[in-house]
């Protein structure tokens, strides 16, 4: 079998991102490390999830699940160097793709005016025959259209109010957990950042009931495979999507 192609490192040439994501953890899975290392060299990212994960867990009604994993969302964000955690309280696990979630998300880019914006995989597997899930596609899917409703004036207009301008400033979508990723980036130095961001989320990994599951152990397999193909002991990898004629 031929070895996966090296990433090219992404570009650290910005200095704002934004993070939207379906569910409190879908960060935590492949990304968070990344995001260590961008808050490290002083750059700024706000996480907005689109849900709060609230039908996560089967053991625990959807109301009392929403706080649990909201409190594990802006924990295992602080732990990573991220302040500002957004919840969009769209309902778990029916998500549906359109306008309406795309009015959503262009709200949020409106705000936030990013450089980067950083989304999960959304494609209808994570390479073979491992399903992805429904909530994870709409959300992608929305996030690359919202990223271009933002900078049009007359594409959700009635949000324009308050000095709240249209934001065309995105240079790039960064989409995680994708099998189509050509670039990547050292994590070699915050992977231990990355692993305790996941384990803050206790409750939520409880409730898996995934028997002796080991944070570390899951992120070392995927970091050391990728890292592997940047020449770097730990790596995470992300497909992108240039917003721009010129790319």
């Amino acid at each position: 079998m031929d070895k996966p192609p090296p990433l090219e490192p992404l570009p650290e040439d910005w200095t704002r991102a934004l993070a939207v994501v379906a569910h409190p953890d879908d960060m935590e899975f492949g990304s968070a490390a990344a995001v260590a290392r961008w808050t490290g060299q002083g750059k700024e990212v706000v996480y907005c999830m689109v849900t709060s994960g609230e039908a996560g867990i089967d053991s625990m009604e959807p109301e009392k699940t929403r706080t649990v994993r909201e409190a594990e969302e802006i924990e295992s964000a602080r732990i990573v160097g991220v302040s500002q955690v957004e919840f969009l309280h769209q309902p778990d696990g029916v998500l549906e793709y359109g306008v309406p979630l795309r009015r959503e998300i262009c709200a949020v880019v409106r705000k936030h005016r990013p450089e980067i914006v950083i989304t999960g995989n959304f494609h209808p597997t994570f390479g073979g025959r491992m399903l992805n899930q429904a909530d994870h596609i709409a959300t992608g899917r929305a996030v690359l259209d919202a990223v271009r409703d933002a900078g049009n004036r007359w594409v959700f207009n009635d949000q324009l109010v308050d000095g709240l301008e249209p934001w065309g400033g995105v240079k790039a979508v960064w989409v995680g957990g994708s099998w189509e990723a050509q670039h990547g980036v050292d994590t070699t130095d915050t992977f231990d950042k990355g692993v305790a961001s996941l384990a803050a989320h206790a409750a939520y990994i409880e409730g898996l009931g995934w028997e002796n599951w080991d944070p570390r152990e899951f992120l070392e397999g995927f970091g050391r495979q990728t890292g592997q193909r940047m020449g770097v002991a730990f790596a995470t990898a992300f497909e992108v999507f240039p917003m721009g004629w010129e790319d």
